[in-house]
């Protein structure tokens, strides 16, 4: 499980972590199918029933799925010798999945037999046509969890991404061809189907009721060597890493060891219903497990699994914005007393929020009355949320708290989540900047007509750097006053006597807002 290309490139706000650390374990690594025989283990399979509380089907859906929707304490005077009666029951649910697809090998060094000292020992014998690329076929493997006894499977899309050809291995060394039934590359979510009946399926149980310090158990088939069990605590819920592994990030995290190969498997409570479906970890410099563990929340999958099967596709609520989260600093700069919520740092013309009156630099604070926590929760929120519903937001806009109603839109594939210089003075000390041209904006990537000062240089020493200033920023605002140029750059620095600023910069065509402390 590597990290997947698309997310290498971690958002402004995590610029801090370096792209190696955010290792999402997905093994998409292809390896070569002599390798793969050695890999792929098999145990035996028995059916399974939910030990405790109550299991229901789901009538809505085309996939019945069985649901615990009350579960009852957990027994633990059946405990005594460990945790073997919740995790037996559950491993022949589990499978190995092992993906491949045809890959084309170029088999010419450019460049590498036009050396003049090559041809000094060759000749000419090499001006032949370039050799035509080789087709190879590449293994990936992971692992699933069977969710209905009729063959549908749960895994990350990751597993399966661009695969020709997917096969399932059960614990009773059963081999299936899998139909990818869809796959969801925004929550990482893949939906499969075998050919089979009568199938050891898991009880899903309910994740918003997971609290920090619940005992969690991860089930899958790490470095391809079989079924197998590793034990830890809920460490967070609600987790999101600002889309550095995925779009929607809601994680529960865990310090459950989740290795190479286990992308896909289960996560289970003591109950030993499927609560999460484990995707990444973050590792240290030398890779590995270090107890920092992801898992997408079983209802989040499970809402998805149920669109893709039903309607052939997952559709999203869409509000227009583009936000980012609230520290303290921006917080008091804004008027509020703590940090908390999703700050608007821009909005889409004619999207809902720009009908509905949203402005850049209005702080989200809830939505139908419940709290927003951070940009990812009303990110995950909006999208679980039906297109064409109207939802009530509790927004701040200089430091007056409002109401306003959004009737949602559809979220769109090509949308996405946010879309000679002279030195500052005073907090802004070691910054330089100079006015934005036509030609610079182009080459930054910034459509016309954007206004500013471009940053040419910034000390790594300096507040502005440790704030996430950049070279190539364009500052569009100084405490919420516009500037066009230098001049009126370096004026409203005047103007403002306080130890902090709060700027609205521009990277590459998308707004977001920086303070920057004095130190």
């Amino acid at each position: 499980m590597n990290p997947r290309d698309k997310h290498d490139r971690l958002p402004w706000f995590l610029a801090s972590i370096r792209p190696s650390v955010v290792t999402a374990y997905r093994r998409t690594n292809w390896i070569l199918i002599s390798l793969l025989s050695f890999l792929v283990l098999g145990v035996t399979a028995i059916s399974i029933t939910p030990q405790y509380g109550h299991a229901a089907s789901t009538p809505s859906s085309k996939v019945p799925l069985k649901i615990d929707e009350s579960p009852a304490p957990v027994d633990m005077s059946g405990l005594k010798n460990g945790y073997s009666s919740i995790i037996d029951p559950a491993l022949p649910a589990v499978v190995n999945i092992s993906s491949s697809k045809i890959v084309k090998q170029d088999n010419n060094l450019p460049g590498f037999f036009d050396d003049p000292f090559f041809r000094q020992f060759f000749g000419g014998q090499f001006n032949e046509q370039p050799v035509q690329p080789q087709s190879e076929r590449q293994y990936s493997l992971g692992s699933g969890v069977i969710v209905n006894p009729d063959g549908y499977i749960i895994t990350n899309n990751h597993v399966v991404s661009g695969a020709t050809d997917v096969e399932v291995f059960t614990q009773d060394k059963k081999k299936f061809k899998a139909k990818v039934v869809g796959t969801d590359p925004r929550t990482d979510v893949a939906v499969l189907k075998i050919d089979a009946t009568n199938l050891p399926s898991l009880t899903l149980g309910d994740s918003s009721h997971l609290k920090v310090g619940d005992v969690v158990f991860a089930v899958g088939d790490p470095f391809g060597i079989g079924e197998t069990a590793t034990m830890g605590i809920v460490s967070a819920t609600g987790r999101g890493l600002g889309g550095a592994i995925e779009r929607y990030e809601d994680f529960i995290q865990t310090d459950a060891a989740i290795n190479p190969g286990n992308s896909g498997g289960a996560l289970l409570d003591m109950h030993g219903d499927l609560i999460g479906i484990n995707t990444a970890i973050i590792a240290g410099g030398g890779g590995g497990n270090q107890g920092v563990g992801f898992a997408i929340p079983i209802n989040m999958a499970r809402n998805v699994m149920e669109q893709i099967v039903d309607n052939g596709k997952v559709v999203r609520g869409h509000l227009g914005v583009a936000i980012q989260s609230v520290d303290a600093d921006l917080a008091k700069a804004f008027g509020l007393n703590q940090g908390g919520g999703a700050l608007v740092a821009e909005v889409t013309p004619g999207s809902p929020a720009a009908k509905a009156g949203i402005e850049r630099g209005d702080i989200i604070l809830a939505l139908n009355g419940q709290a927003v926590s951070t940009p990812d929760d009303l990110s995950v929120r909006i999208s679980e949320t039906k297109p064409g519903t109207t939802v009530h937001l509790k927004i701040s806009r200089d430091g007056q708290i409002r109401d306003a109603d959004v009737t949602l839109g559809e979220l769109s594939e090509k949308e996405t989540a946010s879309n000679a210089g002279e030195t500052a003075p005073s907090v802004l000390k070691g910054l330089e900047v100079q006015n934005l041209t036509p030609s610079i904006a182009q080459d930054l990537g910034i459509s016309e007509p954007t206004h500013g000062v471009v940053i040419t240089s910034v000390d790594p020493s300096s507040a502005a750097a440790n704030a996430g200033l950049q070279r190539g920023d364009v500052i569009q605002e100084v405490n919420r006053k516009p500037v066009h140029n230098v001049s009126e750059f370096h004026q409203a620095l005047a103007e403002s006597h306080a130890q902090s600023v709060l700027l609205l910069v521009n990277r590459g065509g998308s707004t977001h807002y920086v303070v920057v402390v004095s130190e």
